[in-house]
């Protein structure tokens, strides 16, 4: 009961927002001052919702088939080289610049090539999506093993930790929550690029679900599917914040 009342008190203004919001598109749609086309009424919406529920199941499940392995591919890179470059100056001064040039060139304009070159359409999307978010939690990465507090590493060599023992137990615990931090927002980009994937090449998946009602000119549906993605972000980025603060539990809140 207390965790209850603890999570009210928490997100009560949270919550008037966003009843706030809904509140007022049921009051411009039922006065017609948007056009009704583009913005439907809420029971319109309702019924759009209970007619496709079962198939925006089915494309949220294809989303995170494609979301998945690409996160995986690349929190294993940027962890890889982050910690490769972040603990040897040279390797770091050598490769910095030329990741740095690679990282500023949006993932979309690779699309083109991308899409030809590869064998298969999930190849295509899995290498945009890793492309369009590894740099975050990469750059995290090389910054926290960077800053490390010089005491722990002190301490380390004291206690005659080296290798991959050094590595697991204190540089990467050390460097975590920059690591995370990078993490989330490649989180949040990875959803920017799989909605881009799917709305231009995909056949199955939230962002095609979108795409093909708005084509239609079904907006009650396209209006479905935009809130529907925007709760399933909301509730990844909560459990990873819930992970995030178990993983982080030794620091100060």
């Amino acid at each position: 009961m207390n965790k209850v009342a603890a999570f009210i008190k928490k997100y009560w203004i949270t919550f008037c927002i966003f009843a706030g919001l809904v509140f007022l598109y049921i009051i411009v749609t039922e006065k017609e001052l948007v056009n009704p086309y583009l913005f439907p009424s809420t029971d319109a919406i309702k019924k759009a919702f209970a007619d496709s529920k079962d198939m925006m199941m089915g494309n949220m499940l294809a989303s995170f088939k494609l979301l998945l392995p690409s996160i995986i591919v690349s929190l294993i890179i940027a962890l890889l080289l982050g910690t490769i470059m972040g603990m040897n100056r040279r390797i770091r001064e050598v490769l910095h610049p030329v990741i740095y040039a690679f990282s500023v060139i949006p993932s979309i304009l690779l699309s083109p090539f991308v899409l030809l070159l590869a064998p298969d359409l999930f190849t295509a999307s899995v290498f945009l999506i890793v492309y369009n978010i590894v740099w975050a939690t990469l750059f995290a990465t090389i910054t926290g093993i960077m800053t490390i507090d010089k005491r722990y590493l002190d301490k380390a060599a004291t206690l005659e930790l080296r290798g991959f023992k050094l590595l697991t137990k204190v540089i990467l615990p050390a460097a975590s929550p920059s690591i995370l931090a990078g993490f989330v927002n490649s989180l949040r980009s990875s959803f920017v690029m799989l909605v881009y994937a799917e709305m231009y090449g995909a056949g199955e998946g939230m962002g095609y679900f979108v795409k093909k009602y708005a084509e239609l000119g079904i907006f009650a549906n396209t209006w479905v599917g935009f809130v529907f993605m925007v709760i399933v972000l909301v509730i990844v980025m909560q459990l990873f914040e819930l992970l995030k603060k178990y993983l982080l539990k030794w620091t100060m809140d």
